[in-house]
Protein backbone atom coordinates (compact mmCIF):
# COMPACT_ATOMS: atom_id res chain seq x y z
CA UNK A 1 0.00 0.00 0.00
CA UNK A 2 1.04 3.12 -0.66
CA UNK A 3 -0.16 6.69 0.96
CA UNK A 4 -3.00 7.23 -1.60
CA UNK A 5 -6.34 6.30 -1.15
CA UNK A 6 -7.40 2.85 -2.72
CA UNK A 7 -10.09 2.96 -5.46
CA UNK A 8 -12.50 0.40 -5.18
CA UNK A 9 -14.83 -0.63 -7.70
CA UNK A 10 -18.09 -1.20 -7.01
CA UNK A 11 -19.82 -4.05 -9.34
CA UNK A 12 -23.54 -3.46 -8.68
CA UNK A 13 -26.63 -4.05 -11.26
CA UNK A 14 -29.25 -1.53 -12.02
CA UNK A 15 -31.95 -3.34 -10.18
CA UNK A 16 -29.71 -3.43 -6.80
CA UNK A 17 -29.83 -0.79 -3.91
CA UNK A 18 -26.51 0.53 -3.56
CA UNK A 19 -24.53 -0.04 0.49
CA UNK A 20 -26.15 1.31 2.84
CA UNK A 21 -22.82 2.24 4.22
CA UNK A 22 -21.48 4.05 0.74
CA UNK A 23 -20.64 6.75 2.13
CA UNK A 24 -18.60 5.65 5.09
CA UNK A 25 -16.63 3.52 1.77
CA UNK A 26 -16.15 6.74 -0.08
CA UNK A 27 -14.82 8.22 3.33
CA UNK A 28 -12.21 5.78 2.82
CA UNK A 29 -11.22 5.48 -0.94
CA UNK A 30 -12.43 6.69 -4.29
CA UNK A 31 -15.16 4.70 -5.30
CA UNK A 32 -16.49 3.78 -9.18
CA UNK A 33 -19.49 1.98 -9.54
CA UNK A 34 -19.59 -0.23 -12.33
CA UNK A 35 -22.08 -2.89 -14.17
CA UNK A 36 -21.28 -5.98 -15.74
CA UNK A 37 -21.27 -3.81 -18.91
CA UNK A 38 -18.96 -1.28 -17.72
CA UNK A 39 -16.57 -3.48 -15.39
CA UNK A 40 -13.41 -3.52 -18.05
CA UNK A 41 -13.50 0.32 -18.47
CA UNK A 42 -13.74 0.66 -14.07
CA UNK A 43 -11.14 -1.55 -13.52
CA UNK A 44 -7.73 -0.02 -14.48
CA UNK A 45 -5.83 1.08 -11.69
CA UNK A 46 -8.36 -0.41 -9.13
CA UNK A 47 -7.24 -2.01 -6.17
CA UNK A 48 -10.27 -3.20 -4.57
CA UNK A 49 -13.07 -5.01 -6.36
CA UNK A 50 -16.40 -4.70 -4.04
CA UNK A 51 -18.98 -7.77 -5.83
CA UNK A 52 -22.41 -6.14 -4.45
CA UNK A 53 -24.02 -7.82 -7.55
CA UNK A 54 -23.25 -11.74 -6.09
CA UNK A 55 -24.53 -13.33 -8.95
CA UNK A 56 -22.45 -11.52 -11.86
CA UNK A 57 -19.85 -13.44 -13.52
CA UNK A 58 -18.50 -10.03 -15.21
CA UNK A 59 -14.87 -10.52 -13.44
CA UNK A 60 -13.85 -13.58 -16.00
CA UNK A 61 -14.46 -11.31 -18.70
CA UNK A 62 -13.24 -7.61 -17.59
CA UNK A 63 -9.85 -9.66 -16.10
CA UNK A 64 -7.63 -8.15 -18.26
CA UNK A 65 -8.26 -4.87 -17.00
CA UNK A 66 -7.63 -5.64 -13.81
CA UNK A 67 -4.24 -4.31 -14.02
CA UNK A 68 -3.72 -3.40 -10.03
CA UNK A 69 -6.29 -5.21 -8.01
CA UNK A 70 -5.27 -6.76 -4.94
CA UNK A 71 -8.48 -7.55 -2.85
CA UNK A 72 -11.96 -8.76 -4.01
CA UNK A 73 -14.91 -8.51 -1.34
CA UNK A 74 -17.49 -11.06 -2.20
CA UNK A 75 -21.11 -10.08 -0.46
CA UNK A 76 -22.20 -14.06 0.01
CA UNK A 77 -20.89 -16.89 1.62
CA UNK A 78 -20.56 -18.39 -1.78
CA UNK A 79 -17.82 -17.64 -3.87
CA UNK A 80 -17.86 -20.00 -6.94
CA UNK A 81 -19.61 -17.19 -9.62
CA UNK A 82 -16.64 -15.28 -9.23
CA UNK A 83 -13.40 -18.12 -9.64
CA UNK A 84 -11.60 -18.91 -12.72
CA UNK A 85 -8.03 -20.03 -13.28
CA UNK A 86 -6.54 -17.09 -13.94
CA UNK A 87 -7.92 -15.64 -10.61
CA UNK A 88 -7.39 -18.58 -8.72
CA UNK A 89 -3.29 -17.94 -10.18
CA UNK A 90 -3.31 -14.84 -8.89
CA UNK A 91 -1.55 -12.79 -6.05
CA UNK A 92 -5.42 -11.41 -5.29
CA UNK A 93 -6.29 -11.83 -1.82
CA UNK A 94 -10.42 -12.82 -1.83
CA UNK A 95 -12.70 -12.35 1.14
CA UNK A 96 -16.66 -13.48 1.26
CA UNK A 97 -19.33 -12.40 4.09
CA UNK A 98 -18.30 -15.01 6.57
CA UNK A 99 -20.63 -15.20 9.13
CA UNK A 100 -23.31 -12.97 7.76
CA UNK A 101 -25.53 -16.18 6.92
CA UNK A 102 -25.08 -18.63 9.94
CA UNK A 103 -28.19 -17.90 12.19
CA UNK A 104 -30.40 -16.88 9.18
CA UNK A 105 -29.89 -19.81 7.30
CA UNK A 106 -29.28 -22.09 10.47
CA UNK A 107 -33.07 -20.92 11.58
CA UNK A 108 -34.51 -21.11 8.20
CA UNK A 109 -33.03 -25.31 8.21
CA UNK A 110 -34.81 -25.55 11.46
CA UNK A 111 -38.21 -23.77 10.40
CA UNK A 112 -37.98 -26.83 7.25
CA UNK A 113 -37.66 -29.64 9.61
CA UNK A 114 -40.49 -28.53 11.64
CA UNK A 115 -42.58 -27.83 8.74
CA UNK A 116 -42.14 -31.34 7.56
CA UNK A 117 -42.31 -33.14 10.60
CA UNK A 118 -44.87 -31.21 12.02
CA UNK A 119 -47.11 -31.42 8.02
CA UNK A 120 -47.67 -28.08 8.24
CA UNK A 121 -48.03 -28.17 4.42
CA UNK A 122 -50.29 -30.74 4.30
CA UNK A 123 -52.27 -29.40 6.72
CA UNK A 124 -52.34 -25.76 5.26
CA UNK A 125 -53.71 -27.48 2.09
CA UNK A 126 -56.60 -29.32 3.90
CA UNK A 127 -57.40 -25.98 4.73
CA UNK A 128 -57.64 -24.50 1.61
CA UNK A 129 -59.84 -27.71 0.61
CA UNK A 130 -61.98 -26.92 3.67
CA UNK A 131 -60.94 -29.80 5.35
CA UNK A 132 -60.79 -30.94 8.92
CA UNK A 133 -58.54 -33.81 9.07
CA UNK A 134 -57.13 -34.85 12.58
CA UNK A 135 -53.43 -36.45 12.29
CA UNK A 136 -50.40 -37.28 14.50
CA UNK A 137 -47.23 -35.87 13.88
CA UNK A 138 -43.16 -36.68 14.38
CA UNK A 139 -41.40 -35.62 16.96
CA UNK A 140 -38.41 -33.50 16.64
CA UNK A 141 -36.49 -34.81 19.60
CA UNK A 142 -34.52 -37.60 18.38
CA UNK A 143 -34.39 -37.07 14.27
CA UNK A 144 -31.29 -38.18 12.87
CA UNK A 145 -29.82 -35.16 10.70
CA UNK A 146 -26.55 -35.38 8.70
CA UNK A 147 -25.41 -31.60 7.92
CA UNK A 148 -22.86 -31.70 4.41
CA UNK A 149 -20.56 -29.45 4.97
CA UNK A 150 -18.76 -28.79 8.22
CA UNK A 151 -18.26 -24.82 7.91
CA UNK A 152 -19.48 -21.89 9.47
CA UNK A 153 -22.96 -22.31 8.49
CA UNK A 154 -23.05 -25.79 8.95
CA UNK A 155 -22.08 -26.14 12.08
CA UNK A 156 -24.89 -22.81 13.43
CA UNK A 157 -26.93 -25.17 11.61
CA UNK A 158 -25.47 -28.28 14.10
CA UNK A 159 -26.13 -25.96 17.23
CA UNK A 160 -29.62 -25.15 16.47
CA UNK A 161 -30.62 -28.86 15.69
CA UNK A 162 -29.06 -29.78 18.53
CA UNK A 163 -30.39 -27.16 21.12
CA UNK A 164 -33.72 -29.10 20.41
CA UNK A 165 -32.97 -32.70 20.76
CA UNK A 166 -31.91 -34.41 17.24
CA UNK A 167 -29.41 -36.69 16.77
CA UNK A 168 -26.94 -34.37 14.72
CA UNK A 169 -24.16 -35.55 12.63
CA UNK A 170 -21.54 -33.74 10.15
CA UNK A 171 -19.90 -34.82 6.56
CA UNK A 172 -16.53 -33.25 5.59
CA UNK A 173 -13.55 -34.03 3.96
CA UNK A 174 -12.18 -34.68 6.96
CA UNK A 175 -13.50 -37.35 9.72
CA UNK A 176 -13.68 -36.80 12.99
CA UNK A 177 -15.19 -38.36 16.67
CA UNK A 178 -14.90 -35.57 18.96
CA UNK A 179 -16.25 -32.47 17.23
CA UNK A 180 -17.15 -29.69 19.01
CA UNK A 181 -20.74 -28.91 17.20
CA UNK A 182 -21.27 -32.00 15.20
CA UNK A 183 -19.48 -34.88 17.95
CA UNK A 184 -18.85 -37.22 14.68
CA UNK A 185 -18.39 -36.32 11.35
CA UNK A 186 -18.13 -38.67 8.57
CA UNK A 187 -16.04 -38.45 4.89
CA UNK A 188 -17.92 -37.06 2.45
CA UNK A 189 -16.51 -38.59 -0.14
CA UNK A 190 -18.13 -41.99 0.80
CA UNK A 191 -21.30 -40.15 1.24
CA UNK A 192 -23.94 -42.96 0.62
CA UNK A 193 -22.46 -45.54 3.18
CA UNK A 194 -23.73 -42.36 5.99
CA UNK A 195 -27.23 -41.88 4.15
CA UNK A 196 -29.05 -45.63 5.09
CA UNK A 197 -30.37 -43.91 8.87
CA UNK A 198 -30.88 -40.20 7.75
CA UNK A 199 -34.31 -38.73 8.38
CA UNK A 200 -33.12 -35.19 7.17
CA UNK A 201 -30.06 -34.33 4.82
CA UNK A 202 -29.06 -31.01 5.15
CA UNK A 203 -26.51 -29.70 1.78
CA UNK A 204 -24.60 -26.92 2.76
CA UNK A 205 -21.05 -27.49 1.47
CA UNK A 206 -19.25 -24.84 -0.63
CA UNK A 207 -19.96 -25.59 -4.63
CA UNK A 208 -16.49 -26.57 -5.70
CA UNK A 209 -15.23 -29.42 -8.59
CA UNK A 210 -15.55 -31.99 -5.76
CA UNK A 211 -18.59 -30.95 -4.55
CA UNK A 212 -20.89 -30.82 -7.96
CA UNK A 213 -23.54 -33.76 -8.18
CA UNK A 214 -22.24 -35.15 -4.84
CA UNK A 215 -25.84 -35.70 -3.88
CA UNK A 216 -26.80 -38.05 -7.46
CA UNK A 217 -28.48 -40.96 -8.00
CA UNK A 218 -26.86 -43.22 -5.54
CA UNK A 219 -26.75 -41.29 -2.86
CA UNK A 220 -30.38 -40.56 -3.26
CA UNK A 221 -31.21 -44.12 -3.55
CA UNK A 222 -29.18 -44.60 0.13
CA UNK A 223 -31.67 -42.59 2.10
CA UNK A 224 -34.19 -44.55 3.86
CA UNK A 225 -37.99 -43.74 2.75
CA UNK A 226 -39.50 -40.34 3.78
CA UNK A 227 -36.10 -39.08 4.56
CA UNK A 228 -36.26 -35.24 3.45
CA UNK A 229 -33.23 -33.35 1.53
CA UNK A 230 -32.84 -29.94 2.70
CA UNK A 231 -30.41 -27.64 -0.02
CA UNK A 232 -29.23 -24.26 1.50
CA UNK A 233 -25.80 -24.47 -0.32
CA UNK A 234 -26.14 -24.54 -3.92
CA UNK A 235 -28.51 -26.22 -6.64
CA UNK A 236 -25.22 -28.51 -8.36
CA UNK A 237 -25.02 -30.18 -4.91
CA UNK A 238 -27.73 -31.98 -5.97
CA UNK A 239 -28.74 -34.13 -8.79
CA UNK A 240 -32.01 -32.27 -9.61
CA UNK A 241 -33.08 -34.46 -12.14
CA UNK A 242 -32.49 -37.61 -9.60
CA UNK A 243 -34.02 -35.91 -6.68
CA UNK A 244 -36.68 -34.48 -8.76
CA UNK A 245 -37.57 -38.48 -9.53
CA UNK A 246 -37.49 -39.32 -6.40
CA UNK A 247 -39.68 -36.81 -4.88
CA UNK A 248 -41.95 -37.55 -7.68
CA UNK A 249 -42.25 -41.30 -6.56
CA UNK A 250 -43.29 -40.37 -2.94
CA UNK A 251 -40.27 -41.62 -1.14
CA UNK A 252 -38.53 -38.64 -0.47
CA UNK A 253 -39.83 -34.58 0.58
CA UNK A 254 -37.08 -31.87 -0.31
CA UNK A 255 -36.96 -28.18 0.57
CA UNK A 256 -35.07 -26.52 -1.83
CA UNK A 257 -33.64 -23.02 -1.08
CA UNK A 258 -31.32 -23.02 -4.38
CA UNK A 259 -31.75 -24.91 -8.12
CA UNK A 260 -29.62 -25.83 -11.15
CA UNK A 261 -31.66 -22.42 -12.46
CA UNK A 262 -33.26 -19.76 -10.32
CA UNK A 263 -35.89 -19.58 -10.74
CA UNK A 264 -36.74 -23.02 -12.50
CA UNK A 265 -38.80 -23.01 -15.83
CA UNK A 266 -42.27 -22.64 -16.08
CA UNK A 267 -42.83 -26.03 -16.59
CA UNK A 268 -40.55 -27.62 -13.92
CA UNK A 269 -42.34 -30.52 -12.05
CA UNK A 270 -40.70 -28.87 -8.85
CA UNK A 271 -43.17 -25.91 -8.89
CA UNK A 272 -45.88 -28.68 -8.32
CA UNK A 273 -44.88 -31.81 -6.99
CA UNK A 274 -46.32 -32.86 -3.53
CA UNK A 275 -43.48 -33.15 -1.15
CA UNK A 276 -41.80 -30.36 -2.73
CA UNK A 277 -40.86 -27.40 -1.27
CA UNK A 278 -39.12 -24.96 -3.35
CA UNK A 279 -38.19 -21.06 -2.26
CA UNK A 280 -35.91 -18.38 -3.86
CA UNK A 281 -32.47 -18.33 -2.48
CA UNK A 282 -33.49 -16.58 0.21
CA UNK A 283 -32.87 -18.82 3.07
CA UNK A 284 -30.18 -16.23 4.65
CA UNK A 285 -31.83 -12.96 3.73
CA UNK A 286 -33.73 -11.95 6.90
CA UNK A 287 -34.48 -8.43 7.44
CA UNK A 288 -31.34 -5.48 7.49
CA UNK A 289 -29.14 -8.31 5.99
CA UNK A 290 -28.07 -6.12 3.39
CA UNK A 291 -27.32 -3.19 5.77
CA UNK A 292 -24.96 -6.38 7.77
CA UNK A 293 -23.15 -7.29 4.30
CA UNK A 294 -22.17 -3.20 4.09
CA UNK A 295 -20.94 -2.79 7.12
CA UNK A 296 -18.47 -5.98 7.42
CA UNK A 297 -16.81 -4.37 4.15
CA UNK A 298 -15.70 -0.89 5.35
CA UNK A 299 -14.77 -2.39 8.52
CA UNK A 300 -12.45 -4.97 5.85
CA UNK A 301 -11.67 -1.79 3.82
CA UNK A 302 -10.84 0.28 7.35
CA UNK A 303 -8.15 -2.83 7.52
CA UNK A 304 -6.81 -2.49 3.95
CA UNK A 305 -6.64 1.08 4.30
CA UNK A 306 -4.85 0.97 7.23
CA UNK A 307 -2.42 -1.58 5.32
CA UNK A 308 -3.23 -4.46 6.68
CA UNK A 309 -4.83 -7.62 4.97
CA UNK A 310 -8.42 -8.33 4.96
CA UNK A 311 -9.05 -11.43 6.05
CA UNK A 312 -9.85 -14.72 6.39
CA UNK A 313 -8.90 -15.47 3.18
CA UNK A 314 -10.82 -17.66 0.73
CA UNK A 315 -8.96 -20.26 -0.25
CA UNK A 316 -8.54 -20.03 -4.32
CA UNK A 317 -7.95 -23.98 -5.48
CA UNK A 318 -10.69 -25.16 -2.83
CA UNK A 319 -13.04 -22.33 -3.08
CA UNK A 320 -13.58 -21.54 0.83
CA UNK A 321 -11.83 -20.19 3.80
CA UNK A 322 -9.64 -23.13 5.49
CA UNK A 323 -10.95 -24.27 8.23
CA UNK A 324 -14.00 -22.65 8.12
CA UNK A 325 -15.78 -25.31 5.32
CA UNK A 326 -13.83 -28.15 6.24
CA UNK A 327 -16.69 -30.37 4.84
CA UNK A 328 -16.46 -29.22 1.27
Amino acid sequence: MTDRRPVVVLLTAADLAPPSDLESIRSLADVRTATAETLADALPGADVLLVWDIFSRALAGAWHAADALGWIHVAAAGVDAILFDELRASDVVVTNARGVFDRPIAEYVLACILANDKQLHRTEEFRRRGEWVHRETLQVKGRRALIVGTGGIGRAIARLLSAVGMDVRGAGRTPQLDDPDFGTVVGSADLAAHLPDVDHLVMVAPLTDATRGMLGPDELAALPDGAHVINVGRGPLADQTALTAQIASGRLTAHLDVLVQEPPAADDPLWTLPGAHISPHMSGDVIGWRNTLSAQFVEKLREYADGRTPGPAVDKRRGYVPGDAAGG
